[in-house]
């Protein structure tokens, strides 16, 4: 059993000999180990593989997790990730503080809002560069978000282009510094005695922290579980977040959670699995084909995202028009496909 991770002499006399091990489930990007070492200690070895990709964009996912595990170590007090105990770059392999994990109970998101502000306010404008800016919605994913409105018949209101135009400029990470882990997914973060923690950080990213508490409104985005929050857990999550960030930054939030939610409605690539992500446009298929990821399918992912921004856009001062082609793209999917679902609540949770 031993033999099939890699551990290294340096990694053995950094971290010990281990003893026993256990495959743990991963994705096919990665390869996961819980370790008991000689002197009793439990361990993590995680290792990234090709898993499709080139080495060399191995080598930027390895860089990456570490580089976003770092910074989230900084946190005081309670950790908001495991603890990096050691490296090898060569093989892509770190080995990681073992987490015991409480699992989930019924009120886990408020302390979930909380740890996700805490991992946010981790960084500052000193540490661009430490890893990439947030990669949004782009001038091509406006346009597929138009073309699926021609597609389906859908007239778009006059404003809408330049709407869209605005929307891109404001949600430019530039100006934005917070720790976003990239795929903050429940399974992605584990209740621990101090509270929750996050793991895999291959998709970490400095930008705004809205775009991760904006997941709560839009379904869980990048997540195979995807799940509508009903208001009272809403606000109760939202009002954690809001109030944990500005304790720590002594600021409100910067940016606007319209825009992110809306953001997240624009990108067909936010309908499937990232290995799929990157190889077509998922909007032009939605109107041909209802592809299923998880639990629930494309069109019903947005027909929820749609409704979100329909919802919070009624009076917004620059995506008033965006809102109102949302809402009648939700009629249109709804009307020509009546036996689409709602998206399972929190408190159905079919993931577990």
């Amino acid at each position: 059993m031993l033999n099939r991770f890699p551990f290294d002499e340096a990694l053995l006399s950094t971290v010990g000999t281990p003893r026993r091990s256990e495959l743990l489930d991963s994705s096919p990007r990665s390869r996961v180990w819980r370790v008991r070492l000689a002197d009793r200690r439990l361990v993590v070895v995680k290792q990234i593989t090709d898993g499709g990709d080139t080495g060399a964009d191995a080598d930027t996912r390895f860089a990456r997790e570490v580089a976003g595990l770092r910074l989230a170590g900084r946190a005081a007090g309670p950790a908001v990730a495991p603890a990096v105990l050691a490296t090898d770059p060569s093989s892509r392999v770190m080995v990681l503080e073992h987490l015991d994990d409480l699992g989930r109970t019924d009120d886990w998101m408020p302390g979930y809002a909380e740890s996700l502000a805490r991992l946010h306010a981790l960084t500052g404008p000193a540490d661009a560069g430490a890893l990439p800016a947030w990669a949004g919605p782009t001038a091509a994913d406006a346009e597929s978000f138009l073309a699926l409105a021609g597609a389906l018949d859908v007239p778009v209101p006059s404003a809408v282009p330049c709407e869209l135009a605005g929307l891109l400029e404001r949600l430019d990470p530039t100006p934005h510094h917070a720790l976003l882990h990239g795929d903050p997914c429940p399974g992605n973060d584990l209740r621990t005695a101090d509270g929750v923690r996050f793991v895999d950080f291959e998709r970490a990213s400095l930008g705004n922290g809205l775009v991760e508490l904006a997941y709560f409104r839009v379904g869980f985005p990048t997540c195979w579980c995807a799940m509508s929050v009903t208001a009272a857990p809403l606000a109760e999550v939202e009002d954690v977040y809001r109030t944990t960030w500005r304790g720590l930054t002594g600021k409100d939030v910067p940016g606007d959670l319209a825009d992110a939610c809306a953001g997240w409605l624009i990108q067909g690539d936010a309908l499937v699995e990232r290995a799929h992500r990157g190889t077509a446009d998922q909007l032009a298929r939605v109107p041909a084909e209802d592809f299923v990821w998880g639990h629930v399918s494309a069109r019903e992912r947005l027909v929820h995202r749609l409704g979100v921004v329909a919802g919070m856009t009624r009076d917004h001062d620059h995506l008033h028009a965006l809102g109102r082609l949302s809402s009648a793209l939700a009629d249109r999917l709804l009307a020509r496909w009546p036996k689409l679902r709602r998206l399972p609540t929190h408190e159905d949770r079919p993931w577990h």
